[in-house]
């Protein structure tokens, strides 16, 4: 019996009451309404409920006598051991061991779909993180987010929603000139330009421009300059797609800022076509010359320029361009994940959607990141001031990395510590979930080779406290899958890995799935081996969320 079904076997129960209490009237509670936790002593049941306390009111009752009703009606539904009511009104529901245990059979039967869930179904949203300058390697900023942003999209996915992980390129601009005029300095030889970029990996850009094209110095000036801009930044966004797809980040749409620049057939740009929209809902005015939007409406702080009274337009006019891109591809929701130094942008992304007619409370979420450091990382030998995400992973491994940076939430500041995460103990968060896996692999191969098979299921023999505690929080996964793609917080499948895998480490230490000695082989020792292989899908399917691999042996 999971929480749904028990939640649906409370509101069976809670309907003859409603009935009787308020007779003709209404009842219009849903199963989804019905909150149950786990209970932090496991002595006091395997479910709680505060229904009574909630309902007492409108039943006309005091909480305590409607709990103890409702203890009554659920103790004669089957899979129900007992049904208590404690304190003020809680229901301790405890369940029998064949009705808990039942579930070690539906994870190994689900496989890879457990856990899945549709809170998020009929959901299309539009990702969007990293979107560094295609200008310089990605750092260990870029790392975080690359992290988080991907780990976000994999809850969502798993909870149903139609999901799209989108790269903003920032390919137009003054920094694409310095960049260029960087490049083209090095191929000459000639020092840095003020402003420019420095650092050994613009002299390796130089050498690759310079094969790709031999005759580039007898061009003309602006034609050089245009050139080597062209080639680097195909070199450099190459490099940033290689070192994501490395981290075990792919991305499905790389967006070019250049493109809501270009003219169509019709002579105009996405940012012209923006402004016009923008006017057409109201929220534009003309003042002095300029284009204002007037996204004081909307909670900014002051009204911003869209096109200033020289005809130049702002980047606030491609923030908006891009917004409604967005939408016009299908995407209803828009979710940011933007650095630390981007607080400003939270106002102005909402104002945009307000402008646009849509809900900024509802169509558009900005996710603010905290600074991430490392211990004894060193500052990156081609680019000289910062520390390189392809370094990071070469040092630390994709997994320890990826999991270390997803496992707190993305507006907390964190300190990584290399040592700890290289360590091969159970000290290494990362580790001691991942050898909770390959033990779950190990027993498994162990049963093999002693005889003992999946050819019998007996859950009414999963009696140890042991495995109840295990079967209990097997029983979260799904909800806290759920709850960690509603809140935007993969860290919390993180954390619930940890205390699955002191669970079965537990587990491990107290059940034995293989006879001692010359014992035979009994029904409870084959039901153990698909407890054992439930807890191990678990494990797989959560690091899995997360994009860190799951190893049979270790």
């Amino acid at each position: 019996m999971n929480p749904d079904t028990l939640a649906e076997a409370l509101l069976a129960v809670l309907a003859p009451i409603a009935e009787e209490r308020r007779p003709g009237e209404p009842f219009e509670l849903a199963a989804s309404d019905i909150v149950l936790d786990r209970p932090r002593n496991r002595e006091h049941g395997d479910w709680a409920s505060n229904i009574a306390m909630r309902l007492a009111k409108p039943f006309g009752t005091n909480p305590r006598e409607l709990a103890q009703q409702i203890a009554d009606g659920l103790a004669k539904v089957d899979g129900i051991e007992s049904a208590e009511v404690a304190g003020p009104g809680f229901i301790n529901i405890r369940l029998d061991a064949a009705a808990a245990g039942a579930l070690a059979k539906v994870i190994v039967d689900a496989g890879v779909a457990y856990g899945r869930n549709d809170t998020q179904a009929g959901k299309s949203i539009n990702i969007e993180f990293v979107s560094a300058n295609p200008t310089g390697p990605l750092h260990i900023g870029h790392t975080r987010w690359a992290a988080l942003g991907d780990a976000i999209a994999r809850v969502l996915a798993a909870s149903g929603a139609t999901v799209a992980r989108e790269y903003y390129i920032n390919d137009a601009g003054v920094q694409m000139e310095r960049f260029a005029k960087s490049v083209l300095a090095a191929v000459k030889g000639e020092p840095t330009p003020e402003g420019g970029y420095a650092g050994s990996y613009i002299a390796d850009l130089a050498a690759r421009v310079i094969e790709a094209r031999p005759d580039l110095l007898d061009l003309e000036a602006e034609e050089q300059v245009v050139v080597a801009r062209e080639l680097a930044y195909g070199f450099q966004l190459d490099e940033q797609k290689q070192s994501l797809s490395k981290f075990n980040v792919d991305f499905d749409v790389w967006f070019s800022e250049r493109t809501l620049h270009a003219k169509g057939a019709d002579g105009t740009s996405f940012v012209d076509q923006a402004v016009d929209r923008l006017r057409e809902q109201g929220h534009v005015f003309d003042d002095e010359g300029a284009v204002w939007v007037r996204t004081t409406d909307f909670g900014d702080d002051k009204d911003r320029v869209i096109r200033r009274s020289n005809g130049e337009y702002t980047y606030f006019a491609a923030d908006a361009a891009y917004y409604l891109n967005k939408g016009d591809r299908g995407f209803e929701y828009k979710l940011y994940l933007l650095g630390a130094d981007h607080h400003g942008y939270v106002h102005r992304l909402k104002a945009i959607a307000g402008a646009a007619g849509e809900d900024p409370e509802k169509n558009v979420e900005v996710l603010i990141g905290q600074l991430v450091s490392v211990g004894g990382a060193r500052l990156s030998k081609r680019a000289g001031n910062i520390i390189e995400m392809d370094d990071l992973r070469e040092w630390l491994g994709t997994d320890a990395l990826r999991y270390s940076l997803e496992r707190s939430p993305a507006d907390s500041p964190l300190a990584l510590d290399p040592e700890l995460l290289q360590k091969r103990t159970n000290d290494n968060p990362v580790f001691y979930v991942q050898y909770a896996h390959a033990r779950t692999h190990n027993v498994a191969r162990n049963a093999a080779d002693s005889g003992v098979d999946r050819s019998e299921f007996a859950p009414e023999t999963l009696t140890h406290e042991t495995e109840s505690a295990l079967l209990g929080a097997l029983q979260e996964f799904p909800r806290m899958v759920a709850f960690a793609a509603e809140v935007r917080e993969p860290h919390r499948v993180a954390r619930y890995l940890e205390e699955l895998a002191g669970l079965y480490h537990r587990w491990y230490d107290n059940c034995r799935v293989i006879p001692q000695g010359d014992d035979p082989i009994e029904t409870v020792h084959r039901t153990r081996l698909w407890l054992n292989d439930a807890a191990g899908q678990v494990l797989r399917n959560g690091l899995d969320l997360l994009g860190v691999s799951a190893p049979e042996r270790m």
